[in-house]
């Protein structure tokens, strides 16, 4: 009885082991015919777009003559430019001022609207309207703001309180930290919307711990709800730094770089390059360096997390 017993379990634990493995196999397919729309549109609008430019970053592109090969001939010329040098310090104090703008104040503005009263609903939605906005369009906005006329809304603002009216995108000192204004504004509701999602995991017993032994709502701060933000720090850190590298339609629309170059940035000159000068080839050595540069960085960060939290 028992060998006859065992072949007939095992005979039905195999159509049980098949039908699982087919439903399995199925759920998986239907997951990748739901996501292959996407998939096939970041593969044409991206990823092959991505390996072309590689290609080209190693030819001089003529477009009626063909392409001739140049090897590394384009990204020494870029890397010899004194644009390109100019246009990296620009985007890195940009995305220095614009992650350090935006991180402290999201982290204030998290702080200040955290809570589960009703109301806050309504000014947490209010605030997060700049980064659904289309970029091109708040940057039209903040254009017009910056009239350096008397009458322009910031030289209007400052003369409140006696300040004379500044040029902002019109002079060369002050056009990047103008745009690096915007990039701030804009930056930080996106900022505020991550840190009020890290707070939520904030132990509240170590706060009413504190509270017992007396400690000030500062102490709070920098002992219990800083340490516990530290990996909300690292993502956004690395998010907001890629994000002022990669900036590229606020400056186009509000000084295109201008005026003589004081706010050009990488992406700009990448564009006038490639779509201006007709130098496809540097330009597209230009990107490879920005995709090269951006990458370095986030490896970096996640280095850096990771010893840390070691």
């Amino acid at each position: 009885m028992t060998p006859t017993l065992t072949r007939a379990r095992s005979r039905s634990a195999a159509p049980r082991h098949h039908a699982k493995m087919q439903v399995r196999w199925r759920g998986t397919l239907i997951a990748w015919l739901f996501l292959a729309p996407a998939l096939l549109l970041f593969l044409y609008f991206k990823f092959i777009p991505m390996f072309v430019g590689l290609w080209k970053s190693f030819f001089k592109v003529q477009t009626f003559l063909g392409d001739e090969w140049v090897g590394l001939s384009n990204y020494q010329t870029i890397i010899a430019d004194d644009e390109f040098a100019a246009a990296v310090g620009h985007s890195a104090l940009l995305a220095l001022g614009t992650t350090a703008g935006s991180l402290v104040l999201g982290l204030f503005l998290a702080l200040l609207i955290e809570g589960p009263a009703r109301y806050l609903w309504f000014v947490r939605t209010a605030a997060f309207l700049p980064v659904v906005t289309t970029m091109a369009a708040v940057a039209e906005v903040w254009r017009i703001m910056f009239h350096p006329g008397g009458t322009g809304m910031l030289n209007t603002i400052i003369g409140w309180v006696g300040v004379d009216p500044q040029p902002w995108l019109g002079s060369e000192h002050s056009s990047l930290w103008s745009i690096m204004l915007m990039s701030i504004w804009r930056g930080t509701p996106y900022d505020m919307m991550i840190f009020l999602a890290g707070l939520v995991g904030v132990d509240r017993t170590l706060y009413e711990a504190a509270a017992v032994d007396g400690a000030s709502t500062w102490r709070r701060l920098v002992h219990i709800t800083l340490p516990a933000l530290r990996p909300v720090f690292w993502i956004l850190f690395t998010l907001a730094a890629i994000r002022g590298l990669r900036v590229f339609v606020e400056v186009y629309v509000l000084t295109n770089g201008g005026p003589n170059g004081s706010s050009e940035v990488l992406m700009t000159l990448i564009y006038k390059l490639g779509f201006q000068r007709n130098e496809l080839g540097i330009a597209s050595a230009g990107g490879i360096l920005l995709f090269l540069a951006t990458l370095a960085l986030t490896v970096v960060v996640q280095m850096l997390r990771r010893r840390q939290a070691t």
